[in-house]
């Protein structure tokens, strides 16, 4: 609120207040992220204000009334008080207001139903403030209504209790939301990624998906044979551990070891290409790893996945172990991949070329040996042994 970019702002525009989760997050003590304004006034009216003041605008929304504002490199989302007049369970139609409760009655949560001025005057229009202080993720009027208007609704409505609420979730949103779960179907994969991505990233998501579970949402999602207690387990040990929650790991702790339901769930839900490829090949049967490893295994593993997949899978074996079990090992296997450097393989092609291989194909099944057999040695040989060692495959029949 004390920031000049933010005082440049609010002035330029005139009556305007701070709204959702800036607000939210201010009256949780959490970190602030993004910053929405919203104004009594439509969107043109606000691009002439701004503009007026010198202000960068993007037209990033204006269809639903909002626009950007960029001051010294910082962006504001302004968006015009808007009542809703139709909507089809995702997009609304809606026509602008200059009234601020009838703008707070088409949000959807209480507290993401506040308001702030510059002073930092709440407006409260839902019992929004008392809602997030005893953690309790509450629609604004009937969650039936709210959820058919946009079915979106039912993922962030499991997604806040995750992050904000505490204990039962409100019993109404709960039934709501189970009544209306074949809303779903119309969500695309890259929505319901989002949700359940942020979901999977808090610091407590069991909870949440327990209860997804038990209201039939989660089926309808991912109809699979979930594995809820390993991403127990590992949401247990991120907090042991201090490990920052990794969204793409818990679903796979989540999901069945099968590569290709993890692909699957990719396709459905819309994921990148480089997290398809995590997901499919941390979820196939062969990547399981055992605590109790050699040191020459570890390192040899370690050469052929690379530290971060390493890292993965000891934490998927980790959460798959009963709570407590090898605890020592497992934790010793992390300590050799934090301090693995990769040794380099001295030979190349030219040095196999160079001893008589052919080129092509055959070169790169000639090295291969070698350095299956320089593993196998623990990278002990030096390049000399391994030029020896280059020359026995070469004379070795086929």
């Amino acid at each position: 609120m004390a920031a000049p970019e933010t005082r440049k702002l609010m002035a330029a525009l005139g009556e305007s207040r701070f709204v959702g989760g800036a607000v939210r997050n201010a009256l949780s003590g959490w970190a602030v992220r993004d910053i929405d304004i919203a104004v009594p006034m439509p969107p043109d009216e606000s691009l002439k204000r701004l503009e007026a003041a010198g202000i960068k605008t993007v037209p990033t929304g204006l269809a639903h009334g909002t626009v950007t504002a960029i001051v010294n490199g910082r962006p504001f989302e302004v968006t015009s008080l808007r009542s809703d007049i139709e909507t089809d369970g995702r997009h609304a139609v809606v026509a602008y207001t200059d009234d601020w409760e009838e703008d707070s009655a088409r949000r959807d949560f209480t507290m993401n139903a506040l308001y702030a001025a510059a002073d930092g005057e709440i407006f409260d229009y839902h019992g929004g403030v008392e809602d997030l202080v005893a953690g309790r993720v509450r629609f604004v009027g009937d969650a039936g209504v709210r959820i058919r208007e946009d079915y979106l609704r039912i993922l962030r409505l499991f997604r806040f209790h995750a992050w904000y609420g505490r204990g039962d979730m409100d019993a109404e949103a709960l039934r709501a939301a189970a009544d209306a779960k074949a809303g779903l179907e119309r969500l695309s994969g890259e929505r319901i990624a989002k949700e359940m991505l942020r979901l999977l990233e808090c610091v407590g998501p069991v909870p949440s998906l327990r209860m997804m579970a038990a209201s039939g949402v989660l089926p309808a999602l991912l109809p699979y044979a979930l594995q809820l207690p390993r991403l127990e387990n590992l949401v247990l040990l991120d907090a042991e551990n201090d490990f920052p929650p990794d969204a793409i790991l818990r679903l796979t702790a989540l999901l069945p070891d099968d590569a290709a339901v993890a692909a699957a769930v990719g396709e459905r839900l819309k994921l990148s290409g480089a997290e398809r490829a995590r997901l499919e090949a941390l979820s196939a049967t062969g990547e399981k790893i055992a605590a109790h490893l050699s040191a020459a295994d570890v390192r040899r593993l370690l050469y052929r996945t690379g530290v971060p997949r390493f890292r993965d899978r000891v934490l998927l074996g980790w959460a798959a172990c009963p709570r407590g079990a090898a605890a020592i090992q497992w934790r010793m296997l992390l300590s050799i991949a934090d301090g693995w450097e990769r040794p380099r393989f001295p030979l190349t092609g030219r040095e196999a070329m160079a001893a008589g291989v052919k080129e092509g194909p055959g070169v790169g099944r000639v090295l291969a040996a070698v350095e299956a057999w320089w593993l196998d040695q623990d990278f002990l040989p030096d390049e000399a042994a391994l030029m020896e060692k280059l020359k026995s495959v070469i004379g070795s029949p086929a």
